[in-house]
């Protein structure tokens, strides 16, 4: 797989833009979160918590919301670019955050997280104007779903990309289970299940990135879209394949096996899957295989089966109902009815640090179809659904 991408210096010193909000008791968070930079016609929305990796919040979701709606109302503005401080582009949402209100009883706070996300999400993935996502160093979770959806993401030799959420209890969210399933053969199901990571070429080979540059050189692009005066998406293009590198997967790219995966993960149940599995790591005692197979007996073993669903629904949805379905999914899986996996998962391998989680039902053969289908049933008469502008904004993607 060959990629032409050269790389470009940064000149323009940033500035940026405010918009007015309801409170002024959340003025410096509202702002400081979210950072606008200005460009002759574009705008650049910077995730700004660089201590937690840039997590998502429900702060930056709603400013999000709201910057990219004006920006797509103004004529003067012809295209967008994200990007993240420090050594991340976005881990995700902040499931520490998630963690602790559910503890303390704030279920309201957490829903408002997801719903404000999901609609962001929305919007992206039905913009009209071109958007340029630079996934400089960690993307992952939410931080894949408020990027992929975009017209072009640009990987570096810094990307980390990967949905780890069976490993923490939850499933594949933020519009996951739309783009997975839009890969490859059944590459989506190993990422959903495994949470495997890719780093910048694999993402470009695959389909999840569609230009390459090195880090150090992403100055010059920045410059480039800097001097850009257009709302053409094939100029935007052109421009960032002349600022980039020419780049190779390596033996060890996961292109080299994704014959064996759609033979494992193309399996009709997760049992069947790790099966598959077991009998081509004893054949062949692949590295891969061996890995994966640990992965799979680490997450929670509800996880595992609600997740391998959804993304083998979102094949055959649209953005819009992919979202709606796993707005239904998070809600389901933080009100524990049917398990506390979540919680557990988040409790035991962020706050505690890497310990073994106790997941409820311990086992595959305990996590039955109708938790599972409990997953993917409407919200009660009392909950409302996500409501996304379909009439306004049809999804084109």
């Amino acid at each position: 797989m060959i990629c032409k991408i050269r790389p470009v210096p940064l000149l323009l010193r940033p500035y940026f833009f405010y918009l007015s909000i309801p409170s002024l008791n959340h003025f410096s968070i509202y702002w400081s979160q979210v950072l606008v930079e200005g460009k002759a016609s574009a705008r650049a929305a910077i995730l700004n918590r660089p201590s937690v990796l840039n997590a998502l919040t429900t702060t930056m979701a709603l400013r999000l919301k709201k910057l990219y709606e004006s920006w797509e109302d103004n004529s003067d503005i012809g295209f967008v670019v994200m990007k993240g401080s420090g050594r991340a582009f976005c881990a995700g949402g902040d499931v520490v955050n998630l963690y602790r209100l559910l503890n303390e009883g704030r279920v309201e706070d957490c829903k408002d997280f997801f719903r404000n996300l999901y609609m962001f999400i929305y919007i992206l993935g039905t913009y009209l104007k071109p958007h340029v996502a630079i996934l400089d160093g960690i993307t992952m979770g939410g931080g894949a779903g408020v990027s992929v959806p975009g017209t072009f993401r640009i990987a570096t030799d810094r990307t980390i990309f990967a949905t780890p959420e069976t490993l923490i209890g939850f499933h594949p969210d933020a519009g996951a289970s739309f783009y997975l399933s839009h890969l490859t053969g059944h590459l989506g199901e190993y990422l959903a299940l495994t949470g495997e990571k890719l780093n910048g070429v694999d993402m470009l080979a695959v389909g999840l990135a569609t230009h390459f540059s090195m880090s150090a050189r992403l100055g010059w692009i920045d410059e480039r879209l800097a001097k850009l005066v257009t709302d053409d998406p094939s100029v935007i293009d052109s421009s960032l394949a002349q600022y980039g590198d020419v780049v190779y997967p390596d033996k060890k790219s996961i292109v080299h096996r994704l014959e064996m995966i759609d033979n494992c993960f193309g399996r009709e149940t997760v049992e069947e899957i790790i099966d598959a599995l077991e009998s081509e790591a004893a054949r062949s005692n692949q590295e891969w295989c061996i890995s994966a197979l640990k992965k799979l007996k680490e997450a929670s073993p509800l996880s595992l089966k609600v997740s391998l669903r959804s993304i083998r629904e979102g094949r055959y949805q649209t953005l819009d109902e992919c979202l709606i379905r796993e707005y239904r999914m998070s809600l389901h899986g933080i009100l524990k009815h049917v398990s506390n996996d979540f919680c557990e998962g988040v409790h035991a391998k962020l706050v505690e640090n890497n310990l073994a989680p106790k997941w409820d039902p311990p086992s595959l053969d305990r996590a039955s179809e109708d938790m599972v289908d409990y997953y993917f049933s409407p919200l009660d008469e009392f909950e409302p659904e996500l409501k996304l502008p379909t009439q306004l904004r049809e999804a084109f993607i």
